[in-house]
Order: structure tokens, then sequence, then C-alpha cells
């Protein structure tokens, strides 16, 4: 007896909704009549199923994902807000993620979507589906609808996730208004001092030649200067390029971070403002996992990594440790030096009280407070500081040049 063997084939489809709107999409199963079956689980009516090739020559999809735009925080705050409206006002799991896969303008997000949909539809748990597409949704996403499902209130979860995913948003655009005008700045200094060095320095260095004579020794300095340039500048260039490369394959390694990280807690003018932003991200996300029924140990592990600073993860893991040989979260917490009093005070006030994750809750809104602060007594200070230095820069190169020009006039007189 000949054994059988079933095969997953792509298939194409258009239905329509109860609202009467015509939908387009594509289903994996073994047969049209498997389609047909899920799409009437889907709620919708089906006008059409075909089989869907691979297609050749003109008709073959190129895979262009290299230049696909990736999923932010911002779309996922979106979309984690909406499937909790559409969830909670009764619509099925998987009308919503129908929904939301044909709605939303990130392709990467909608073909996640559209696969998560089709696991869900074989039986699995949205959370495991999530878990899937680790490069799009975050473990802190995962698990806080891992939570929702096994405690039946994934509308609420997923309605923290759009309010913690949105904090985190309104954090990083508060951060980079403060980073933007120094580092553009920078850039135009750099490149303003690099021009004048390989343009206009040759240009007076050849008439120095000319006019004969012993150049000073400011601008003796800035022609060597610029003939270094000549050769430093490519080099630069090629040396900025690897580097770029580099940073981005390795600068989530635990190496690098280990260098890099305790730096940045102690570096001059901005260590203050990354260590508030590290505890704001900390307090925020293990308040929210907490609020969603999330065991505090897992959280813990899970938060030490979205906080975005290895000197505070390692300090959690260790808080994590003495949490399960029984010690309190507020104990441990204290002993660690990167965490201020006042966080390891309130948190221990709301161990006491049952309510921590509204005291975290309010340690994240104090250090978001405090970052805006923070940025805008940065942004007054930089601003004066960076014309100073620039127009130091610039006004000693022009000076460099005019030096020989003086003492011309003066050998004149």
């Amino acid at each position: 007896m000949a054994a059988t063997t079933s095969t997953t084939k792509s298939f194409e489809y258009k239905a329509r909704d109860q609202s009467g709107k015509v939908v387009k999409g594509r289903i994996d199963a073994s047969s049209e009549n498997a389609v047909l079956a899920r799409l009437r689980a889907m709620e919708i009516s089906p006008i059409s199923v075909t089989e869907a090739g691979s297609g050749t020559g003109l008709n073959k999809e190129i895979n262009i994902s290299f230049l696909q735009k990736g999923v932010g925080l911002d779309d996922l705050a979106v979309m984690s807000r909406q499937m909790s409206t559409m969830i909670s006002s009764g619509l099925s799991l998987i009308r919503a993620l129908v929904i939301l896969s044909e709605q939303t303008e990130n392709p990467t997000l909608a073909k996640a979507l559209g696969e998560i949909r089709q696991d869900v539809e074989t039986g699995g748990t949205l959370s495991d589906a999530f878990a899937k597409h680790g490069t799009v949704f975050p473990p802190i996403m995962i698990h806080l609808v891992r939570a929702g499902e096994t405690g039946g209130f994934l509308d609420n979860a997923l309605e923290s996730i759009a309010n913690n995913f949105e904090g985190e948003v309104k954090l990083r655009g508060t951060i980079k208004s403060a980073l933007t005008y120094p580092v553009v700045v920078l850039i135009m200094a750099i490149a303003a001092v690099v021009g004048m060095l390989l343009f206009i320095v040759p240009v007076f260095e050849e008439m120095f030649s000319d006019l004969g004579g012993e150049l000073p020794l400011l601008t003796q300095m800035l022609v060597w200067m610029s003939d270094g340039m000549t050769i430093i500048a490519p080099i630069l260039v090629v040396g900025g390029i690897i580097f770029s490369v580099w940073w981005g394959k390795n600068k989530h390694t635990e190496k690098v971070r280990k260098a890099v990280d305790p730096w940045k807690l102690r570096a001059p003018v901005f260590g203050p403002l990354f260590r508030k932003v590290s505890i704001s991200r900390f307090t925020r996300n293990f308040g929210t996992m907490l609020g969603a029924g999330v065991p505090i140990l897992h959280a813990l592990s899970i938060v030490g990594e979205t906080s975005g600073n290895f000197v505070i993860e390692e300090a959690l893991r260790r808080v994590a440790d003495s949490v399960r040989s029984g010690q309190s979260v507020s104990v441990p917490l204290a002993k660690e030096p990167v965490f201020p009093s006042m966080v390891t005070q309130m948190v221990a006030v709301g161990e006491d009280a049952g309510s921590m994750e509204v005291m975290l809750s309010k340690i994240a809104d104090f250090y978001d407070d405090e970052v805006q602060k923070t940025t805008e007594q940065l942004t007054a200070l930089i601003e004066p500081l960076m014309i100073g230095v620039i127009g130091a820069i610039v006004g000693v190169m022009v000076i460099a040049l005019y030096m020989p020009i003086f003492a011309i006039f003066d050998q004149i007189k």
C-alpha cells in the first residue's frame, strides 16, 4: 500500500469581511478546501482562491529585504494599542491579526503579522508566534503577551505594552533632541577645519613660498598639518568606515559592553544623563511586567537586558540571585551603587504597601522629567561652548594664515 504524502502550498485569496470590505491575502495550506475552511474560521466570505506560484522572469518576487525599513518601537506601540482595542471590542484574535497585517504601513511588520496569523490559525499561541520573530518583537513584549494569555487579560497586557513603548519612544526623542545639535555642529566644525587644511592652506602656502622668507611658527605648524592631512584624511575615512562596520556588528557583544557601558555612566557632562535614562527604562519595564503578572524573578532577568547598560544588567542579576535566596528586592538593590537611594527607598515602600508596580511607575515618570530637564540644561550649556570652541579654532587658523602677510607689511614700512 502506497504511503500518502501531503505538501503545503501557497494560496492567494480574495474575500469579503463582515463589514463588506474586500480583503486580499495569502495562506499556506495543503489544499484549496483547507484554505476555505480557514477563511470561514476567520469570519470572512471567500470570493476567489487561487494557487500562488513562485513566479519566473518579471513575475518572480525580488528580495529587497535589505532596503526595507526596520520595525521601530513606535510601530509596535501603534500595533499593540490597535490590537488591544480590537480584542476588547470583541473581535477574534485571528480577525484582528488580519486587519493589522493589511493596515500597517511597515512591510516587515506586515509580513511578520501575516506569518503570526498563520501560526495562530494552526493552534499556536500568540506569544509563541511572536517568539518566532525575535528580531521584530522584543523579549519584554513576548513575555507580557504570554502573561496576558495565561491570565486571560490579553487586551490589558497589550495596552500596557503600548504605554510602555510610547514612553520609551518619548524618552528616545528627548535624548535625540539633546544630542542632535552638538553632533551636527561638531561634524560641521570638523568638515570646515579639514576643508581649510586641504584647500585653503595650500593656496596660502604657495603664495608664501613665492614671497620667500621664513614663516612664523604658528603658520609653519598649520602648513605641516595641511601637508599631513592629504595622507591622514583618506586613512581617517577608511578607518571610520571600518570602525562603523565593526561597531555595528560588535556593539551588543558582552566584551564591548563591559568596556563601554561603565564609561558611559562616568562620562563627563553626559554620564548623569545616561544613568537617568537607564534607570527610567528599568523602572518602567519592571513596573509594567509586574503589573501584567509576570513573576518577579522572570521580570528581573528581562528588565536587565532592556535597561541598555551592562552595569545595571549585572546589578540586576545579583539582585535576582538575592531574591531567589529569599530576600526582598529593595535590600540587594540598596547594595548596588548604580541605583540612587531614592529609587531603593521607593521600591521598599512599594514592597511594604503591596503596590510596587505603582511606585516603579512613579519613579519612571520622575526620571523621565529629570531626563527632560537634564537635556535642556545640556543644550543650554553645550551651545555656547561649541560656538566658542569653533570660533577659537577658526580664528587661530585665520591668524596663522595672515601672520606672514602682516610680517611683509612691517618689512615694507
